[in-house]
């Protein structure tokens, strides 16, 4: 399943998606994955879930990020839950591309049972209609 956290810059897009993590880290009997840009949640995210900042790993792109998210699902079965921030500022704000990330996306996650969620900084209205078969806004 993927859940999208939409809104422009200021909607308070991160703050939904810390109280996400932490409410995941103790309901999950598995671990939490966040992919940051930048390293700004240190002390937001609790220890238990695993930060990860996508510019340490020079992630960049929609095929980096979702090689990325496919190598931590094949590098831990136990992984039940992967958050993303400041998504658009990874892959890019070609929002039929976006599209097609979420997509593939949706198909590891039925793949590998894994829940994502992502924050999208842009209008609802910018992003393609096909996009909601594959996630749904919360």
């Amino acid at each position: 399943m993927i859940s999208l956290i939409i809104g422009k810059r200021g909607s308070g897009k991160t703050k939904h998606l810390i109280e996400c993590v932490n409410d995941a880290v103790q309901s999950s009997k598995g671990n939490v994955v966040c992919i940051e840009k930048g390293n700004t949640l240190t002390y937001d995210i609790t220890s238990s879930a695993r930060l990860v900042d996508a510019e340490v790993y020079g992630i960049s792109g929609y095929d980096a990020y979702y090689g990325f998210l496919s190598g931590i699902c094949a590098g831990n079965y136990d992984v039940t839950d992967i958050f993303g921030d400041a998504t658009l500022r990874i892959i890019g704000r070609d929002y039929d591309l976006v599209a097609d990330f979420i997509s593939r996306v949706s198909a590891l996650a039925e793949e590998s049972n894994t829940r994502f969620t992502f924050t999208l900084s842009c209008d609802e209205s910018d992003l393609p209609d096909r996009i909601f078969e594959f996630a749904r806004k919360i």
